[in-house]
């Protein structure tokens, strides 16, 4: 039971983060029909822009200005670039994109250095939020925080003790994802703004010709998308590793997650976020021959985009998109 649970939470945790990267690139595609190939590098900048104001202001001001400063340079991205480039259809947005993401690595790597950064969670998140203790014969317990010295350190045969530490970082990451999901759906069902934005989904014309700024609109929606990525990149950042190569991790990923929820579906990004967050996160902790010599663990990081094959075939809108007419 007590590695089932720690399976769960780790696999809920890491899927929460996908989504926490997927929501930008959704919004993005939904809205406008623009597929950012550069969405990951700007989880990359929120990390390292973070990185920054963390050693002069602290942990939790990154958490709220990184991701206004990345939001910022995305919508200037949109409206000098992007929106130029926007009326000659796809491939040219994607062309554009794919060439940001390779702007946005030199330059961090030329402001940052190429080494992996040490971004440390601030004092607060540096321990268990809480502790799973499972002693012989009592069954399993929780403690909040860490348990007092020497209760995981039993030895009496009667007394055995084992102890399942879930890190604060990664309840942070469950914390702010679910937020951000509730703040997006309050936003797009609740408030004016949602209203005409959801209306410009379908029927852009309509919307322009009542006199909203759709194309100030468009600007302000990829920078909140851009955000979004970078609040990833913070969390992220200071919950595993700083480095230029997160973006090319974390990239593949995030388009796996968008494949298999069904373009444009935010829904299907969050459900195929904790799909794909428990399939991994349990194959990793399985230690089953499937082969002469290859173990389920070994296959792990390979089986999201194996589902994303099999979405392919069996349903190519995705789990809740829809089919194309």
């Amino acid at each position: 039971m007590e590695f089932f649970i720690t399976t769960l939470l780790n696999g809920l945790s890491y899927g929460l983060m996908l989504f926490m990267l997927s929501a930008g690139l959704t919004l993005t595609f939904s809205m406008m029909g623009v597929l950012n190939f550069a969405h990951a590098s700007f989880y990359m900048l929120g990390a390292y822009v973070g990185f920054s104001i963390a050693k002069v202001w602290g942990f939790w001001a990154a958490l709220v200005l990184a991701p206004l400063a990345v939001g910022v340079a995305g919508a200037l991205f949109e409206r000098f670039c992007l929106r130029r480039v926007h009326a000659l259809g796809h491939v040219p947005e994607l062309l554009v994109t794919f060439g940001l993401s390779y702007i946005v690595l030199e330059i961090v790597q030329l402001v940052w250095g190429r080494s992996a950064l040490d971004f440390p969670p601030p004092p607060s998140l540096q321990g268990p939020a809480f502790t799973l203790v499972h002693r012989a014969g009592e069954g399993l317990g929780m403690v909040w925080g860490a348990p007092l010295d020497g209760v995981c350190n039993a030895v009496d045969a009667a007394l055995q003790v084992s102890c399942s530490p879930f890190p604060a970082t990664r309840a942070l990451m469950v914390l702010v994802a679910l937020l951000m999901l509730a703040l997006i759906a309050a936003l797009l069902t609740r408030t004016r703004t949602g209203l005409v934005v959801r209306a410009a989904l379908t029927h852009p014309e309509m919307v322009n010709s009542l006199g909203h700024d759709l194309p100030r609109l468009y600007m302000l929606l990829f920078g909140a998308g851009t955000a979004l990525a970078a609040l990833a990149g913070v969390v992220g950042g200071s919950t595993y590793l700083t480095e230029p190569a997160m973006a090319a991790s974390m990239g593949a990923m995030v388009f796996v997650v968008v494949v298999v929820g069904g373009l444009g579906s935010l829904g299907g990004a969050f459900v195929a976020s904790l799909l794909i967050g428990l399939l991994q996160t349990a194959a990793a902790a399985a230690d089953v021959a499937v082969l002469p010599g290859v173990t389920l663990a070994r296959l792990a990081p390979a089986l999201p985009f194996v589902l994303m094959l099999l979405m392919l075939v069996l349903r190519p809108q995705g789990l809740l998109g829809r089919p194309s007419a």
